[in-house]
């Protein structure tokens, strides 16, 4: 089962070599056989027939190679003028087709090869004329392909040379330009659509972070209105429960006994009203009632609590008001759920009043039973304390003791930022 990648991949890397060397192999096999009908139809004035296969047969590797190893078609071209200028063999036409090997050294070249493919213009016509010189103007006219052509560079003046010279090197430069014209054409598309490919890359990323941030803000939002049920909750059936208990001790008066069910009727309804507010209201926090208004629904349910406040009250803004209610009301809801009854429930908050600090201070201390839990088995209740002080700067302090008389107290403190963050 795993031959069939391995075949896939063999098969798609033979495709891939064969569309990189097919168009030179052809132009190649074009150029031998082209270079084998002149070498045979050629009349020799200079060296041996052998000598027009080997330039004939360099020729076609040069041409072969212009588009996969252009500095070594190159090479070769060079070989060829130092062949004619060493050796003395006549040139042959075929060699036209060396301008391939100029357009694949601009086209797909590297720099150096470039640029030694444009040096090599002005070079090739130099070499061209002195073989023209030293061998006579009648070797390009040998072939039946060289007699029309061999005409243009028959002068016998300065202007007819000039032309020549013109002619040859318009021959030699024009696929020059027209492979560096492609290649940086061809550059300017790709960097083009790589620019748009980038572009919509970073979209797609943009939006990607929009939608994680939604995400995000949906989970918050969601976490924030389950701490807000929570605690709104939670405190409400803590005090009905503490309420209903009380009723049992009262004594046998009717009175009495109504005042209380009023009272738990109270609690209830206001939980029924803040729930309201948290599920329709969103955005938007609960609107809070005073800080006292807690502290007076624990007293209705039997409790006793002290109440210390220090420094000099002020306004809150409405993030540290809500804030500084719900936390308040997890401390009580705790003290109620877990603290002793028999013990006062002991609150106090501190203002700040001078420029060494700028918290406020509220703490709640209670008493329980030396074995007793100081939260829910979840933790739901001091974690929703931290993460809503963490919001607004402030952080939050438990403490547990041990006293002399077998019993433990619970102190819960928080700090609430009132400055800017």
């Amino acid at each position: 089962m795993s031959s069939g990648p391995r075949n896939d991949d063999g098969g798609g890397r033979l495709r891939e070599w064969l569309g990189e060397w097919t168009g030179g192999l052809v132009l190649g096999a074009v150029v031998l056989v082209l270079g084998a009908y002149e070498t045979v139809t050629t009349e020799v004035f200079n060296g041996s027939r052998s000598d027009l296969v080997i330039v004939a047969t360099m020729t076609a590797i040069a041409v072969a190679l212009c588009r996969r190893a252009p500095a070594a078609a190159l090479a070769i071209a060079w070989v060829l003028a130092a062949l004619h200028l060493v050796s003395g063999v006549q040139p042959m036409f075929v060699e036209i087709f060396l301008v391939a090997v100029m357009f694949g050294t601009a086209r797909w070249g590297r720099a150096a090869t470039v640029v030694a493919g444009g040096m090599s213009i002005p070079l090739v016509v130099a070499a061209g004329v002195a073989t023209l010189v030293g061998q006579g103007y009648d070797t390009f006219s040998a072939s039946p392909l060289g007699q029309r052509v061999g005409d243009l560079f028959y002068a016998s003046s300065t202007g007819g040379l000039a032309t020549s010279l013109a002619a040859a090197g318009t021959v030699l430069a024009a696929p020059w330009l027209a492979g560096l014209t492609i290649r940086f054409a061809l550059r300017a598309r790709d960097s083009r659509a790589s620019q748009e490919r980038a572009e919509e890359q970073t979209a797609v990323a943009v939006r990607e972070t929009e939608q994680a941030r939604e995400i995000a803000r949906l989970r918050d939002e969601q976490a924030r209105l389950a701490r807000d049920v929570h605690d709104v909750v939670g405190h409400s059936l803590a005090v009905i429960l503490a309420q209903a208990e009380s009723a049992q001790y009262l004594p046998d008066d009717p009175a009495a006994l109504k005042q209380t069910m009023a009272t738990i009727a109270g609690s209830a309804r206001s939980s029924l009203q803040d729930v309201r507010q948290v599920l329709s209201a969103p955005d938007h926090p609960v609107a809070t009632r005073p800080l006292d208004t807690l502290v007076d629904g624990v007293r209705a349910g039997g409790h006793e609590v002290v109440v210390r406040e220090l420094g000099t009250a002020r306004p809150l803004p409405p993030e540290l008001e809500v804030t500084a209610y719900r936390v308040l009301q997890e401390m009580l809801t705790n003290a109620v759920r877990h603290g002793r009854r028999d013990e006062p429930v002991f609150v106090e908050r501190h203002w700040p009043d001078d420029s060494l600090s700028d918290e406020l201070r509220v703490e709640v201390r209670n008493g329980i039973e030396g074995a007793g839990e100081t939260t829910d088995r979840r933790g739901s209740g001091l974690d929703g304390m931290r993460q809503r002080l963490g919001a607004v700067g402030g952080r939050l302090d438990v403490r547990r003791r041990d006293e002399d008389d077998a019993t433990t107290t619970f102190t819960v403190t928080a700090w609430i930022p009132l400055g800017p963050r």
